[in-house]
């Protein structure tokens, strides 16, 4: 891979991983595209940290918050949030690697990101007044981490399904897309966990070609830092985007895109 190729990869990671159009859809929709194999584990492993960081930065005194008083309210909205999500990555392993590999349920799933974008904003229109934290249940959180196992697979938008989620449940915008992104904590964390266990063999083995895949220390550092710079702005533009407008633009994207992808595995196969 070149650095070039690592620059974009971390440009798509961190950007569409805090968009509601789905990071891993369109990061496996590209390698098919662009002929990209996929990405050497370290390096798609260290993409993933970056926008961590991104996440981080831009959170911080809601994360520091947390730190310096972990048993409160948010803590246990956010452990009731991510059981869910932990609970389906489990039970459904194999079928979720098997979509990654395959690519066969793009299409269907940036339909279903539109689909529960455009249910979200209905929902939200027909509410008065959003509920705060402080009104939020713990009903509410394991709907939203159950919307978040549901986007473990390729296409669906995890944070357009939490973000969803919120607004569907009565949340303000301003909080939810709070929560939205605090979820993106652990559900990364548990993301780089996995993928840590997998790379285990390959360190023992000093085995570089699983680590790297041919991709140099240059490139690697080019897309972890890129990927970290533009997630940053993406939460930032994120942020900005929920509080003062609607989610309608995005659906309308994931939608067309769907189409095409569908069009192309069903009657084109240009790239499927």
């Amino acid at each position: 891979m070149s650095v070039f190729q690592a620059i974009f990869l971390g440009f798509l990671q961190g950007l569409t991983e805090f968009l509601p159009v789905s990071s891993s859809g369109h990061l496996v929709l590209v390698q098919k595209i662009m002929g990209i194999s996929e990405p050497a584990l370290l390096f798609d492993t260290l993409l993933h940290a970056g926008t961590l960081v991104a996440v981080l930065i831009v959170l911080w005194k809601d994360v520091w918050a947390l730190l310096k008083r972990p048993v409160q309210r948010l803590t246990g909205l956010l452990i009731a949030g991510t059981i869910p999500t932990v609970i389906i990555a489990l039970l459904f392993k194999k079928a979720i690697e098997h979509a990654f590999t395959s690519g066969a349920f793009l299409g269907f799933g940036f339909l279903l990101t539109t689909v529960i974008l455009l249910v979200a904003e209905w929902l939200s229109s027909r509410k008065t007044k959003g509920r705060g934290e402080s009104e939020m249940k713990y009903t509410d959180a394991v709907l939203i981490g159950t919307l978040q196992g549901v986007a473990i697979f390729p296409a669906v938008s995890r944070s357009g399904s939490t973000i969803a989620g919120a607004l569907g449940v009565g949340l303000d915008r301003e909080f939810a897309a709070r929560f939205s992104f605090l979820m993106a904590i652990p559900a990364i964390l548990g993301a780089l966990v996995l993928q840590l266990k997998d790379l285990l063999p390959a360190f023992k083995a000093h085995d570089t070609e699983a680590l790297f895949g041919g991709t140099g220390l240059t490139a690697v550092l080019a897309g972890v830092l890129t990927a970290a710079i533009v997630g940053v702005f993406a939460v930032r533009f994120m942020l900005s985007i929920i509080r003062n407008k609607n989610l309608k633009v995005f659906a309308i994207y994931t939608g067309v895109l769907g189409i095409l992808v569908l069009a192309d595995q069903f009657f084109l196969h240009l790239f499927f």
